[in-house]
């Protein structure tokens, strides 16, 4: 049961959220009658045409040849020879133990 002091309470929330339901109706019509078709907006002359510019024709200079210096030589590397790996002889492998089987329970008829 409600206590004496939230019954008032409640009622103001329930009152507020009427006041605000009718506010958001109302701007909704005044939205809504603002939106309304107006008159035809009136037709503007079309945009002159853009003249051309002339464009300046003029040959770009040659490129300046550029010269490197050349590449240094890679030192060759004398070749490594390693000792043969060694044969080494592993244990057997064990095998992996078998999963138990998992049956669920079958549940006793009731009365």
């Amino acid at each position: 049961m409600a206590s004496r002091t939230s019954v008032p309470s409640l009622a103001l929330l329930l009152a507020l959220l009427l006041s605000c339901a009718a506010q958001m109706s109302s701007a909704a019509r005044t939205l809504e009658e603002a939106a309304a078709p107006k008159e035809e907006e009136p037709e503007f002359p079309p945009h002159l045409p853009v003249p051309e510019l002339p464009v300046p024709e003029h040959e770009l200079p040659p490129l300046p040849k550029v010269e490197l210096p050349p590449k240094p030589e890679v030192p060759t590397f004398p070749d490594v020879h390693l000792p043969p790996f060694p044969e080494v002889e592993l244990p057997p492998k064990p095998e992996m133990p078998a999963v138990p089987e998992f049956h669920f329970p079958v549940p006793e008829a009731k009365p």
